[in-house]
């Protein structure tokens, strides 16, 4: 009886214990999948302004994909500098610099008078979310108690990415100009910016570690991961990925609303229908990869964006091509991250996925600006049609990753 008594006594103890740890570890994911509704609203609300940036400054398909290419370098920044930062800073002061620089660009697209300050500020967008990207993917798929949560943490991406061209197109229906779109959308972001003041205020330890995981230096770690061929073919996998993405939430609002004709709120409401079969498809990821297993979900995923991506081009006339597009993508960029560290040496997981993703980050400023310029050659009928190129990259690189395993 006594020892009952004790034992009893030790379990309560035990959870008493463990749930305050549990309750920590959960701020951190609700702070990473707030982070990635942040980023999310902010890259796909571009989708809808487009069409009022283009008459604000009197620009070209061509010539406004200058705002793509400024993101270039704050992308490739992030790419080679994400993980060093880490290590030495900490994930919580590295996610206040990437959030402050997100806030300040989203801001001065707001308030530029002038189209070159606007395409300047691109810089700062892009190493913002580039850090972002890195730093909470790394965060989530190296804790073996979260890493199944990768599909949700990019479902939350697709529920900003949903949220972004829904708000955008019906703050613009109810009488606001698109600068005052962008002032609504650093606000939300700025929300993240004081959360995570709060984070480091308090010092919440799951995000103020400087982990290097080995005896090795990050400079070393990373210098290593480049010259394994799945990381870098993981990159080029996500970067053709991330840039067809952008490519159809960016181009289209424009394609439907611009040369299909279709009414503005119609078009920007199919934009969201878009990045809602995204979301679905990334909240149903954790029953496809027990399923089927990562490899074959990619597969199937890539089979069913070509289809969907054929019929938008094909039949302009129907609604059920783009939410399809959305669906198809969603298991694509979460499914190669949870496959690196099953790919690569441990030590170099840090490295190889803050690499990866922020790589990935530079194709959202690359093939949108591809296509842009292409549009404006060829007209913007040609998208659709164009984006059928990425995928069959995709196709080829995911095949090489399986067979070289």
């Amino acid at each position: 009886m006594k020892s009952a008594i004790l034992r009893r006594s030790f379990f309560m103890k035990g959870d008493q214990w463990q749930q305050p740890h549990l309750i920590s570890r959960w701020i951190g994911v609700a702070i990473a999948f707030y982070a990635f509704i942040a980023i999310g609203i902010a890259e796909a609300g571009l989708g809808v302004l487009l069409p009022s940036i283009l008459s604000t400054y009197q620009l070209t398909p061509a010539t406004v994909t200058l705002l793509f290419v400024s993101q270039i370098s704050g992308y490739i920044v992030a790419a080679f500098s994400s993980s060093l930062v880490s290590s030495r800073l900490g994930l919580a002061r590295m996610l206040l610099i990437a959030a402050s620089a997100l806030t300040t660009a989203l801001l001065i697209y707001a308030l530029s008078p002038y189209w070159l300050i606007m395409v300047i500020a691109g810089t700062l967008l892009g190493l913002g979310i580039g850090l972002i990207d890195a730093g909470i993917n790394t965060y989530i798929v190296q804790d073996s108690r979260s890493a199944n949560l990768i599909g949700s943490l990019h479902a939350f991406y697709g529920i900003g990415a949903l949220l972004g061209p829904a708000v955008a197109t019906t703050l613009l229906a109810v009488g606001m100009n698109w600068r005052q779109v962008y002032l609504v959308l650093a606000s939300v972001v700025s929300i993240l910016v004081i959360v995570l003041i709060s984070v480091i205020l308090w010092r919440y330890q799951p995000m103020m570690a400087k982990v290097t995981p080995s005896d090795t230096s990050a400079v070393s770690n990373l210098r290593r991961s480049l010259y394994h061929p799945v990381v870098l073919l993981s990159g080029l996998l996500l970067l053709v990925y991330v840039g067809t993405e952008a490519s159809v939430g960016n181009w289209a609002y424009t394609v439907q609303s611009v040369a299909r004709q279709t009414p503005e709120l119609i078009a920007g409401y199919s934009v969201s229908a878009y990045w809602m079969g995204l979301t679905i498809g990334r909240f149903s990821l954790s029953y496809a990869l027990n399923r089927l297993g990562a490899v074959r979900t990619i597969s199937l995923s890539l089979i069913l964006l070509m289809i969907s991506l054929v019929a938008w081009w094909l039949l302009p006339d129907q609604w059920i091509s783009l939410p399809l597009i959305g669906f198809a993508l969603a298991a694509i960029f979460p499914a190669t991250i949870w496959l690196i560290p099953q790919r690569v040496p441990e030590a170099l997981v840090p490295a190889a996925v803050g690499f990866a993703t922020s790589t990935a980050s530079f194709g959202a400023a690359l093939i949108p600006t591809g296509v842009g310029w292409l549009a404006n050659w060829a007209g913007l009928d040609i998208i659709p049609m164009l984006m059928l190129l990425p995928a069959i990259v995709m196709i080829g690189v995911h095949c090489w990753l399986v067979q070289h395993r």
